[in-house]
This record gives structure tokens, C-alpha cells and sequence, in this order.
């Protein structure tokens, strides 16, 4: 069992929406993994803080103030630490992400998340994109403030290009096909709602390509034109073609109706095989490229 990280000061703003709440109703309506009498113990413990000072379960909020939950160092699930580099400058580094490692904290995860390990040896990295925790591949981060915004903007202008490798289920009608599902929030059990096929969702759109059919699963090369949560996973399932082992999307692109999964269960293979954009400063064209693992090579 490894040692504990060193805790972390999670800060809430309160909004004209939650003045007049006790700060204990505020904390357990607003963050319901935890349950009310847990709140408890956390405000009898020195936990909860108000502007700065120790709160009170019956405290009352006002517009503007400052909530802090001072949770104590904890012990987080194991998962793989090491990276390999495969591009860096004084502006950008670009990491093979391995799979099991989440991209950044939540879900019980801080100091054990590519972020938090990439800035021990870059201390002002900033993500610009994220991968699911089980996803591998290429992972682009900025170096300064200045590559982090024209990067972003780049992102937001759909003036990056990535692509994935996934193994699927079953054989596609064509060596080519799109997917156009919107992608928005369904009912779940446990986290009250993940991202799924929504009829009501955002646009989404997805261009599949097939690499190799396997029997009764394929290989497939896959492009986003947006950056939906999970939209991979989703929109292959909705197209009739869940990722090989995903435990959560069924054909449909939804959970099927007693599925207890996760979001970041394991089982799907999924690779962040190739990323291609203009250099933010020097506007050289990058691509970056990350070999798939065995199991998705062609």
C-alpha cells in the first residue's frame, strides 16, 4: 500500500443561488458522494472552512463567500507513473499516456494523474485535451501561458486533428462510415448521470475507419470532428459497434438498463494513436505519433 498524497483544499464560490443555505445543506446537496452525516463529522472535525475560518454545520451563506473542504491526505488507487516523451520544445511536450493512469484528479485520484506527473518535471504544464483513464496514446500539453491559449483556441476552431485506433465489435456494411449521434447526459445509478446517444444531446460527429476485420471484432482507425465526452465509446456502440470488452456502451451508445459500470471501468481498447496541428509560435506543421500496443496494431 503506498503512502498517502499530502490532502487537497477543494474551494466552492457561493452564488446568489445558495445565499441564505446553511453551509451544511450546501455541501451535501452540491457534492452528494458523500452523505449528509458524513458533512457532519467533516464540519466537527475542522474540515470545513468559511472565508478562511473554521465553519459550523448551521452556518449561514452569504453571495460571495468562500467555501473550503480541507480534506486530509488520503491514499489513492495504484496506477502505472511513468511516461514516455515524444515530442517537446520550450513550448509543447507530448506524452504517450499509458492506460490506468487518469489524465487529471477526481474519482479519488490527485497526485497519482498525468498532470500531477508531468508537472514534477514541467512545473507549469497545462493539459490541452484530455484521454480517458483506460485510454492510451498521445496526450499534447503547453509549456506556457502564451502556447496554452493559441493551442486552445486551435482546439475550440477544430483546427486540430486527431487520430485513434479502436478494436470494435462486429462487421461493418462499408470500409468507411460516420457517426452523427448527439452525445448529452443519461440517468445512472450511482453518479445520477453520464454522458451517452441523447436524442437532446450536442452535436457530435465521428468519421470510422475500418484497418482490418478480425472474425467477428475489427480494427478501426477513428476521427473526431468534436470533443464529447467518451464520444468514441458511445458513438461505435450507437453505431451497433461497442469497443471489444467496453463494460459500460452497449449498441445504442447507452448503458444497457441494470448496468452498474463506471465510466472508468477497464476492458475497452482504445489508443490516442496520431495528433497533427500547427505550432502555436512557429506555425510548423506537427505531427506526433504514438504506436499502437499489439492488440490494436494492424
Amino acid at each position: 500500500m503506498g503512502a498517502p498524497n499530502r490532502g487537497f483544499a477543494y474551494r466552492d464560490q457561493i452564488g446568489a443561488d445558495h445565499a441564505g443555505w446553511s453551509a451544511l445543506d450546501y455541501l451535501a446537496s452540491r457534492y452528494r458522494h458523500s452523505t449528509r452525516a458524513t458533512w457532519q463529522r467533516r464540519f466537527g472535525d475542522g474540515e470545513v472552512l468559511i472565508d478562511d475560518a473554521p465553519a459550523v454545520e448551521t452556518s449561514v451563506l452569504r453571495a460571495g463567500q468562500s467555501v473550503v473542504w480541507c480534506r486530509p491526505p488520503w491514499i489513492e488507487p495504484d496506477a502505472p507513473l511513468v511516461f514516455a516523451v515524444l515530442y517537446e520544445d520550450d513550448h509543447l511536450v507530448a506524452v504517450l499516456k499509458p492506460p490506468g493512469l487518469p489524465t487529471l484528479p477526481g474519482g479519488g485520484f490527485l497526485e497519482h494523474t498525468l498532470l500531477h506527473q508531468l508537472r514534477r518535471r514541467t512545473p507549469n504544464a497545462g493539459v490541452l485535451h484530455r484521454l480517458g483513464r483506460w485510454t492510451s496514446g498521445v496526450l499534447l500539453a503547453a509549456k506556457n501561458p502564451t502556447a496554452h491559449a493559441a493551442v486552445s483556441e486551435a482546439f475550440r476552431e477544430r483546427r486540430v486533428d486527431k487520430r485513434y485506433r479502436a478494436l470494435a465489435t462486429g462487421r461493418p456494411a462499408t470500409g468507411t462510415f460516420d457517426v452523427e449521434t448527439p452525445i448529452g447526459t443519461v440517468p445512472h445509478p450511482i453518479l445520477g448521470a453520464i454522458h451517452a446517444a441523447a436524442s437532446d444531446g450536442k452535436r457530435s460527429r465521428t468519421r470510422v475507419e475500418v484497418v482490418e476485420l478480425r472474425n467477428d471484432v475489427f480494427l478501426a482507425d477513428v476521427w473526431i470532428e468534436t470533443g464529447r465526452p467518451h464520444q468514441i465509446r458511445i458513438h461505435l456502440a450507437a453505431a451497433g459497434h461497442p469497443l471489444v470488452g467496453d463494460p459500460l456502451y452497449t449498441i445504442g451508445g447507452r448503458p444497457a438498463p441494470d448496468c452498474q459500470a463506471l465510466p472508468g471501468d477497464p476492458g475497452y481498447l482504445l489508443h490516442a494513436a496520431e495528433i497533427r496541428l500547427a505550432h502555436p509560435i512557429t506555425g510548423e506543421r506537427l505531427v506526433i505519433e504514438a504506436p499502437p500496443p499489439p492488440e490494436l496494431s494492424a
